[in-house]
């Protein structure tokens, strides 16, 4: 009898879940597949799509997207969002990797304290310090500058190293002083031994970073006044409601990269973030 009650208790327990994971899955999935059908609506307009989706499927959205540039310059702004994203994930990468390494391996004053600070520091969300980035920019005269955008994303990425450091925790110290008993110097150490046995966290690193400014509008919408500097996720908020199929279309065409590479380098973002997190 009881061996029936907990068979009964684990089928119901399982179904619940189930049916709870699907709920989310809909709510989540539902947006996405709406967005996804507005970009192929033949109108142009939000008011014209009757329901949820559009009776009437079209690539018109897709082709004026890059066809009609003369107020909307879209393969320009993913010009210039692609530079910007592409840029300040390497330099974005090469800080975090070098900040979690020397927190990793090196025993200094204050090492502690800076830890500390940092993990507080990034406690607080980055808009917070948009007016004194912006005044900043400002007085160096760097508004208007694709360059400003990629200074300020690869100069704040070394905050977020705690999963990169917990990641070379990870690796055996044996390897070190093994390569130093043969004369190697810390640079041929970093270089030969740790960056090879680093692949998962570099590409965890190099995608994430990628992401933020691929997606960004908060930074390049307040240091960017110049129209044909526009980033897409800038340039998208100034269609107005007419063209909403042309703003679906954006949108979906600016999540296709990203999505892609998330999906292809899953192995390395799993184990970047799993090996991570052991001691981050």
């Amino acid at each position: 009898m009881k061996k029936k009650r907990f068979l009964i208790g684990n089928w119901m327990d399982s179904f619940l879940t189930h049916i709870v994971l699907i709920a989310v899955c809909v709510v989540f999935v539902f947006p996405v597949l709406w967005l996804v059908l507005a970009s192929f609506s033949k109108s142009g307009s939000i008011y014209d799509i009757e329901g949820f989706f559009p009776d009437t499927l079209s690539l018109a959205g897709y082709k004026r997207l890059f066809t009609d540039t003369t107020m909307y310059d879209y393969p320009n702004w993913l010009k210039n969002t692609l530079f910007v994203a592409v840029l300040s994930s390497f330099f974005g990468t090469v800080l975090v990797i070098l900040t979690a390494y020397t927190i990793s391996r090196f025993e200094f004053k204050s090492r502690k304290l800076l830890m500390k600070s940092t993990l507080v520091l990034s406690m607080f969300p980055s808009f917070m310090g948009m007016t004194a980035v912006y005044l900043i920019m400002v007085n160096f005269g760097l508004i208007n500058q694709l360059w400003s955008l990629i200074l300020i994303y690869a100069a704040g990425a070394p905050m977020g190293y705690l999963v990169q450091k917990g990641y070379f925790d990870t690796i055996s110290g044996t390897i070190y002083e093994a390569a130093r008993v043969d004369g190697a110097t810390n640079l041929q150490v970093f270089i030969k031994i740790t960056l090879p046995l680093s692949k998962p966290i570099i590409v965890y690193t190099a995608l994430t970073q990628f992401a933020w400014p691929w997606s960004d509008f908060i930074l390049p919408n307040m240091l960017l006044k110049n129209k044909d500097l526009w980033t897409v996720a800038v340039g998208l908020t100034h269609l107005d409601e007419t063209q909403f199929t042309r703003f679906a279309a954006g949108a979906v065409f600016i999540a296709v990269p990203i999505v892609t590479l998330y999906f292809a380098l899953s192995k390395f973002l799993v184990a970047g973030v799993s090996e991570g997190a052991v001691k981050g």
